[in-house]
């Protein structure tokens, strides 16, 4: 099978040659790893690995520095940068409206378009990973407002200022459904995975009820989901933490891959995952960052490995990857690991 033809095998229910694999790596790691592999060429590497999914993206403007090692996006996120031994790692703090009083200090933002992105490169790009599947996008149409309200105020304004909460993830859900429509328009519609993002769970159990969920949540991701399904692709979608009360949900709204399944209870092991949901969803990831990543030896994390491919990845229905992006303190030698098998 191509890299392609193996995805979509997967995400089709079918029996591929071979589990499919993906990659995700903070720039740090990158820097890292391509240290210890003795070149730059991330294509080569990804190749080298064997990874099945290339990833699109189209260029956004530059962040603002407001000083003092403060930085701004042009959604409004605010954060600083830490140094470590391989790059610099972003670390959030309250966005540009956590200090607002009013819903006109919102609307008076000057809230980006998809104008700010560059499609050109896009097509190009298409051509030069034909072999592959493709995976686009970052629509964060809940946690991201949440960042640029600040995490205190966005709780707090679910319970005391719903149109607020409203007038945040509709501003966001228009933007990232028109980037995505442009896209696939760029790429001819090539596209096979659309990205929709919002963490919903802690290390123990939701961040927020079903019932809040339902009003602030669910409308968004289904209009992506529709969204996406129109433009002939399929949504993988990103939560941390454990969500096993939202699964349901997340199917009932369109999710057709659920990213990155974090091992954080018995409930979110891949067992259970696949035995409770395995004929209607696929699964994107769940190899531990928190603990066996970092801790583990090359042996221990290739062992979770065939533990994931062969319990989630019985009869399709899954991607290999990690629970989430790969972090510097990864040692390279188990980030190859976990490919390797």
């Amino acid at each position: 099978m191509t890299p392609r033809q193996r995805v979509l095998a997967a995400l089709e229910h079918r029996p591929p040659d071979r589990t499919p694999r993906d990659f995700w790596a903070e720039p740090a790691t990158w820097n890292r790893l391509l240290a210890h592999v003795g070149h730059g060429d991330k294509d080569r590497l990804l190749d080298a690995l064997g990874i099945d999914v290339r990833h699109l993206e189209a260029a956004g403007p530059a962040e603002r520095a407001l000083g003092d090692g403060l930085h701004q996006n042009f959604w409004g996120e605010r954060y600083v940068y830490r140094q470590t031994p391989w790059g610099p790692m972003r670390e959030d703090g309250p966005g540009a409206l956590a200090g607002a009083r009013t819903l006109a200090e919102l609307e008076d933002f000057d809230w980006p378009t998809p104008d700010v992105f560059d499609y050109g490169p896009l097509g190009r790009d298409c051509r030069r990973w034909d072999d592959y599947a493709l995976l686009y996008g970052f629509a964060d149409i809940w946690e991201r407002p949440a960042l640029v309200r600040g995490w205190e105020n966005m709780f707090l304004d679910m319970h005391e200022r719903p149109d607020w909460v409203h007038f945040l993830c509709r501003k966001f859900t228009d933007f990232y459904k028109e980037d995505y429509a442009r896209a696939a328009e760029a790429t001819g519609g090539r596209i096979d995975l659309f990205l929709v993002i919002s963490d919903l769970g802690s290390q123990t159990g939701p961040l927020i009820s079903l019932g809040m969920f339902r009003e602030f949540v669910a409308p968004y991701i289904k209009e992506m989901a529709d969204a996406i399904h129109a433009l002939g692709a399929k949504v993988l979608y990103h939560s941390c933490g454990s969500i096993v009360p939202f699964i349901p949900e997340l199917i009932r709204l369109g999710v057709d891959v659920l990213d990155p399944i974090q091992p954080v209870g018995s409930e979110m092991s891949p067992e259970r995952l696949k035995a409770d949901f395995g004929d209607r969803l696929c699964f994107h990831g769940g190899i531990d960052m928190q603990h066996l990543l970092p801790h583990g030896t090359p042996g221990e994390v290739a062992a979770e490995v065939r533990r994931y491919c062969e319990t989630l990845g019985r009869d399709g229905g899954y991607i290999l990857g990690p629970a989430h992006f790969f972090q510097p303190d990864v040692p390279p030698e188990n980030i190859l690991a976990v490919y390797e098998g």
